[in-house]
């Protein structure tokens, strides 16, 4: 297609985030363009797609204003779905905690969204790369041309290299172990627990970092390895831990014995919390652009879309003279910014135990089910701080 001119809004990247920014700004009736690098939305994949039931995000994030996208996933973006997470310590011993959630597609429910934003009336451009930023001016290239397009509104939902973010000063603290590498495999062949979500610990196989196995039902199943470039040995990559677990974990390997690999799939995962801005007098920041992840559990795909909501229609009543663009800012952090900032803190304190099988262990044994699921959620009791901090000074 040939992009007009101008747009009211301009969103940049066409996953959860950007489609849903795209959607809730289509829908006041503004022009609309998304843009999006990618020739095939969705494809490569770079991230799994645990997406917990509408009723258990309401206490992920308990004060946001959940997208009605989320209310209702099709069957056809959903592999399987799930109603246990179990924690497997270095030990060998698990505990966990009841929590209904599906195993999305991330190809067709990436999709999905891009076409609810165009149902909406938003245009959209793919295989298309932003080459130069200028304040709302933007420089496009890719498979329909070269074109330079305006807008009002520039909502950059590109990620945690955010192009937009970065033209515009808005970026994330420079913290080695506030960027995880998330590095996976889709493997058939295997038999394994279709109704739980494992993740394992341990510092030879994820430093610093879990390991996960995720059904996609029937004999296919997502695994992978969250971990941090600071935290590698010598020598080591991501795809070397992963292979390390899939093939010598003592637990692991046996029921991933015979595994084919059908699919890689890789991409950042910013566990560092947001950037001291997202917001300026024209351009918002939303989803990985914004650290809008929930840094103890990996989990970015609910609050992206809370995020590009906010941003879709922050944009829409900046537009029709209701607020300052600014006014993003306070939107989003009101509603999930607590479980944001609460989650990054808990990672921290995380982080030395996971490089200790010993206190990892211990850590395992000590934080009851119910507290599992609260850190999950980017929630800290009190009661959890102070063993968490307890072990840290012993390991101290």
């Amino acid at each position: 297609m040939t992009p007009e001119d101008s747009y009211d809004i301009i969103v940049v990247g066409a996953g959860p985030a950007g489609s849903t920014a795209a959607m809730y700004a289509a829908e006041r009736g503004r022009s609309v363009l998304l843009v999006d690098k990618k020739k095939d939305l969705g494809v490569p994949l770079q991230c799994g797609g645990f997406l917990p039931h509408y009723e258990t995000l309401t206490e992920l994030v308990p004060n946001a204003e959940l997208p009605y996208t989320l209310e209702e996933i099709p069957k056809s973006c959903i592999h399987t779905s799930t109603s246990y997470q179990r924690f497997i310590a270095p030990s060998g011993i698990s505990k966990g905690f009841h929590v209904n959630a599906d195993a999305i597609d991330r190809r067709r429910f990436d999709k999905h969204l891009a076409k609810m934003a165009g149902k909406a009336g938003a245009d959209l451009l793919v295989g298309t790369n932003v080459t130069e930023v200028n304040g709302t001016e933007l420089v496009l290239d890719g498979a329909f041309g070269e074109h330079i397009v305006r807008g009002k509104v520039i909502i950059g939902a590109d990620g945690p290299n955010s192009t937009v973010g970065r033209a515009n000063n808005m970026l994330r603290d420079a913290d080695p172990m506030g960027t995880g590498t998330a590095f996976e495999y889709e493997i058939s062949g295997v038999d394994v627990d279709r109704e739980a979500v494992e993740m394992y610990f341990g510092k030879d196989y994820v430093p610093g970092g879990y390991a996960w196995i995720i059904s996609q039902g029937e004999d296919s199943a997502n695994i992978g390895v969250g971990i941090r470039e600071a935290m590698f040995e010598e020598r080591m990559g991501a795809r070397d831990y992963l292979n390390r677990f899939l093939y010598e974990h003592p637990i692991a390997s046996k029921k991933l014995e015979g595994a084919s690999i059908v699919s890689v799939v890789a991409g950042l995962v910013p566990v560092g919390g947001a950037p001291k801005v997202t917001a300026t007098k024209d351009t918002l920041i939303a989803g990985d652009a914004a650290g809008h992840i929930i840094a103890t559990n990996g989990g970015g795909i609910s609050t992206a879309m809370v995020g590009g909501k906010l941003a879709g229609q922050t944009a829409a009543d900046h537009l029709e003279g209701k607020c300052d663009l600014t006014e993003y800012e306070k939107r989003w952090r009101e509603q999930m910014g607590l479980e944001i900032k609460t989650a990054v803190y808990a990672r921290k304190l995380m982080d030395k135990l996971m490089l200790s099988d010993k206190l990892m262990t211990a850590a395992i044994k000590v934080i009851s089910p119910e507290h599992m699921k609260a850190i999950q959620c980017g929630q800290l009791p009190e009661t959890v701080r102070k063993s968490l901090l307890k072990l840290n000074i012993g390991l101290n």
